[in-house]
Order: C-alpha cells, then sequence, then structure tokens
C-alpha cells in the first residue's frame, strides 16, 4: 500500500510516501529499457520528512545529490540505497558550514539547482546553502540550459559579447549549436536587433547569387556539399572583415542560417526548376536531338525516358539516381540505344566513362566492338554539366569536357594522383 504525505506544487520534486508503513522519498529519473521514465525510493526518517516538509532549498539539494546515484542505475539497474540514505543526515540535519563542505566531495546536479533559481556565483563559489536562499518550488529549464550552454562555451574558451549573444539568440542557436537555425527576431533585445540584422545583411550580401544545388547521389532531398562548404566560405569572409570583433559562434551561425535556407529552398524546388538554375535549359523538341534513353544502376534496374515525356531527360535520371542510389549501388548508366553510345556514372571514383559503338555486332555471333574512355569527374556540378552535355549532344559533345583516357592502367594513375593531393 502507497500513500503521497507530501508533494510540493513541481511535480518533479521527490514526494514523501508512506509504503507498508515506511516513510520514503519517491523521486523519477532517467528512463528504462523501454524508454519509459523509472521511479526510485528509498527509507527516510520523521526528522528527515520534517526538514523537507519546511525547508526548501534543503530538500532540493538532497534532490540534487541523490540524481546521480540514480543515474548509476542506468536503465535497469537498483538504486543504492544505502548510499542515498547515507545522505540523508549531511544534507537535512547539519550546518550550513558542514553542508558547503559536503558539496565539495560528492557529485550533484548543478543543473537542477540552477533551474529552480539558485545563485549561479555562489554555487560557483561553493556557497551552497547561500546560493539556495533564492530557490523556488517552479522550475525554469531555459536557465539551466543557458547555464550549460555558457559553461561548454567557457570550456572552449569563448566568451559571448552582447551581439555575439544576440547573434545566436536571432538564430535559435545560443542553447543548443546544433539546432537547425531559424530567424527569430523576437528573441532579440530590440535595442540590438538593428545591429544583428547589419551582420545578416553583410552575409546576405556576400552570398547573393549563390545556389546550393541538390545532389541526387545522397538521396532525394540531399544537397550539394562542395555548394554548401562555398556559401559558407564566402559568408564567413564577409562577415568576418566587416564585423571582426564577433567571435567564431556568431559567425559560424550566420554562415549556418543562410545555408541551411538555400538548401531548403534546394529541396523544395522541382526538379526541372533545379535544371534551370544550374544553367541547364535545354528541353527535347527546342533543337535537342529527339531520341529514346534508358538509365540503368548497378542493380540492373532499368527505366525508360522517351522524347515525348513532358519532363526532360536530365530531370528523369537525377531523380532515378534520388530514388536508387546507395552505399552499393553507385554506378549509374544513360543509354543511347539508337546511336549505340552511352554514359557511365562512377559515383564511388568521382569519374565517368563514355562508350561508343565502333562496329555494330554481325551474322555469325559476333559482338559488337565498343570504345570506352574515362575520364575524372569534378563533383556533383561536374557531374551535372557531364549528364546534361551527352543528353544535348551525346558523346562527341563531352571531347570539350574533361581529359578523355581510353589506357585503363593512365586513367587509374590520374585517379590515385587526384585522390593523393
Amino acid at each position: 500500500m502507497r500513500d503521497i504525505v507530501f508533494t510540493r506544487r513541481s511535480g518533479w520534486i521527490p514526494n514523501v510516501i508512506r509504503e507498508d508503513g515506511q516513510l520514503k522519498l519517491m523521486l523519477g529519473a532517467g528512463a528504462d529499457a523501454n524508454h519509459e521514465p523509472r521511479t526510485f525510493t528509498f527509507s527516510i526518517g520523521e526528522a528527515h520528512f520534517a526538514v523537507i516538509q519546511e525547508d526548501l532549498a534543503r530538500h532540493l539539494l538532497l534532490w540534487s545529490a541523490v540524481l546521480p546515484l540514480c543515474d548509476a542505475a542506468g536503465t535497469r539497474g537498483r538504486l543504492d540505497e544505502n548510499a542515498a540514505v547515507a545522505l540523508l543526515d549531511p544534507i537535512l540535519l547539519s550546518s550550513p558550514s558542514d553542508l558547503d563542505a559536503l558539496f565539495q566531495r560528492i557529485p550533484w546536479d548543478r543543473g537542477r539547482l540552477i533551474a529552480h533559481g539558485a545563485d549561479i556565483d555562489l554555487l560557483e563559489s561553493g556557497e551552497v546553502c547561500a546560493a539556495m536562499r533564492a530557490a523556488t518550488e517552479t522550475s525554469d529549464g531555459k536557465r539551466a540550459q543557458e547555464y550549460h550552454a555558457n559553461r561548454r562555451r567557457a570550456e572552449r574558451g569563448t566568451v559571448l559579447g552582447p551581439l555575439d549573444a544576440s547573434i545566436l539568440s536571432y538564430t535559435g542557436q545560443y542553447l543548443h549549436g546544433s539546432t537547425v537555425p531559424r530567424r527569430k527576431p523576437d528573441a532579440v533585445d530590440p535595442a540590438l536587433l538593428p545591429e544583428v540584422m547589419r551582420v545578416i545583411a553583410t552575409a546576405e550580401q556576400a552570398c547573393a547569387g549563390m545556389r546550393i544545388g541538390r545532389d541526387p547521389r545522397r538521396g532525394k532531398r540531399a544537397t550539394d556539399k562542395r555548394d554548401w562548404d562555398r556559401m559558407a566560405t564566402a559568408v564567413d569572409t564577409a562577415v568576418r572583415r566587416a564585423h571582426p570583433e564577433l567571435v567564431d559562434d556568431a559567425v559560424r551561425t550566420v554562415s549556418f542560417l543562410l545555408c541551411t535556407e538555400a538548401a531548403d529552398r534546394s529541396r523544395s524546388t522541382p526538379m526541372e526548376d533545379d535544371e534551370k538554375a544550374a544553367g541547364d535549359r535545354d528541353r527535347f523538341g527546342a533543337g535537342a536531338r529527339k531520341t529514346a534513353l534508358s538509365f540503368t544502376d548497378d542493380k540492373g534496374v532499368e527505366k525508360k525516358w522517351l522524347a515525348g515525356n513532358p519532363r526532360t531527360a536530365t530531370a528523369e535520371f537525377w531523380e532515378f539516381v534520388g530514388d536508387r542510389s546507395a552505399a552499393d549501388n553507385e554506378v549509374f548508366t544513360i543509354e543511347d540505344e539508337e546511336r549505340g553510345e552511352g554514359i557511365q556514372l562512377h559515383f564511388y571514383a568521382d569519374s565517368i566513362a563514355r562508350v561508343t559503338t565502333v562496329h555494330e555486332g554481325e551474322g555469325g555471333g559476333s559482338d559488337p566492338e565498343y570504345r570506352v574512355e574515362y575520364s575524372l569527374v569534378d563533383g556533383m556540378s561536374g557531374y551535372r554539366n557531364l549528364v546534361s552535355t551527352f543528353v544535348r549532344g551525346g558523346c562527341a559533345a563531352l571531347e570539350q569536357h574533361g581529359s578523355w583516357m581510353s589506357d585503363n592502367a593512365e586513367f587509374e594513375r590520374a585517379r590515385r594522383q587526384r585522390d593523393a593531393r
């Protein structure tokens, strides 16, 4: 039989219960293997109960000291009840000086106390009893998050100025640097917002006209890492030049914001529009040769494109790549059977092969003769250019794009030299 005999307004602060006639402290902490909250209990005495009822500060300090024991229990272990009981007298019944000394020797959850209003400077100086004079039953989780964020920055030697902090708040990355940045002007002190917007304007001017294209090699929604790095470098350089007082965290969050927005625009753009943005405006039926093409991957899956298709061949091909590309599926082919030519893209090696038919197979079972030539490819933009060129003009049009090598050994040497660089 379990009855709650004392609880505070905040449901997370440990409750006092009576179980089978025994007073116990009950608290929730952590989660089990199924991600359900874990509950721990351990016995307390009447004297301990009296202090818990009357002294919020000591109640919170006990909670802070027991939480590391709960963490040590993990997802399925038992609470070390002897260690928990051993904390009762020193925390609830000892003098303030002894209590301060205890917290110099034991692990405790600093963030829990800060969330409940503890004075941070006093906590840092070891005066935990004095720090808890400002304690409240209500919790402010954001205050603890800000403390931990600033502490992590301090460990890296980073100290934020008012503008740095405002820029991080504007992008929503003040608390968590891994959070996807968004524009949040309401999170900034109105007096500092104009300065923040000047920094953002500098960044926008630096990357005006730049874009981050998609990279179907890594999936339908993936974007080109080279484009991202190029834009980030342009923004970083401009912002550091115009605002040298900003710390690295502030500069990086601005470039992260602009790159994220550019990547989002690319992901929401239909493949045909993405081609136009990349400069591929030629469509079949408008001065380009009409034909049928087949696309295949390394798993033998095939997709056909016919001249009457309302979508461009390049759009259909890159969509096929986005659907099919994987770590074990990195070779894709475009073939024009009518003209006896094709290209094979080797994403794993940043290379391409163009294949042309020299002699058709004749009667008597003789095989056709092919000429195979290889070339290195410079990232996703290089692949886009080569694919669109082949679609418009075939293998002959590729002559001016890259150095083509028919000797496989020569090509492998060139590839190794490039990779070594």
